[in-house]
């Protein structure tokens, strides 16, 4: 038993009932915040950036062999106002022909996306002749965006064909 002269540590000391029920409400609240981050971590805040929806595939341009006897089947999409070809997948020699899809014409920017190190050259034909040296490095794909003056609105088809490096 406490006499009544004992002094107030004692009674709310550490090894006390009353000394640990005052620092467990003390760690409380930092348990509880923990708790309640940890909790909370899977949700969408306002902050939190996702990342952007993959690009919706168009049907703008027919791309067809050079001999004209096979229709391929490469990617394009809108990119703000440029039609991208996708020709990432391209190695080695190679060509297709462009012509705008039946009842729309060329579009007024065009770009085609390859990747560096798979070829070394672009060529495009059409009103006029483009040849696009393709630096190796680099890992991400490369857009070439077709400069003003090399097809017209009244242009018939674009010729577009790679091959490997050529030694200077």
């Amino acid at each position: 038993m406490v006499s009544p002269g004992a002094p107030a540590e004692r009674l709310a000391g550490p090894t006390s009932l009353g000394g640990k029920v005052r620092a467990l409400s003390m760690r409380l609240p930092a348990l509880a915040g923990a708790v309640m981050l940890t909790a909370c971590s899977h949700l969408h805040w306002p902050w939190r950036h996702r990342p952007p929806p993959p690009p919706e595939l168009v049907h703008e341009l027919v791309i067809t062999s050079p001999t004209g006897t096979a229709q391929l089947d490469f990617p394009q999409y809108w990119k703000r106002n440029t039609l991208v070809l996708d020709l990432q997948g391209v190695s080695g020699t190679g060509g297709v022909v462009l012509h705008p899809a039946p009842g729309t014409t060329w579009p007024v920017r065009l770009a085609v996306r390859v990747r560096p190190g798979t070829i070394g050259q672009l060529e495009v034909r059409a009103d006029q002749r483009l040849v696009i040296p393709i630096i190796p490095g680099g890992a991400k794909p490369v857009d070439l965006e077709l400069v003003p003056g090399v097809y017209t609105s009244k242009t018939e088809q674009i010729l577009v064909s790679w091959a490997p490096a050529t030694p200077p």
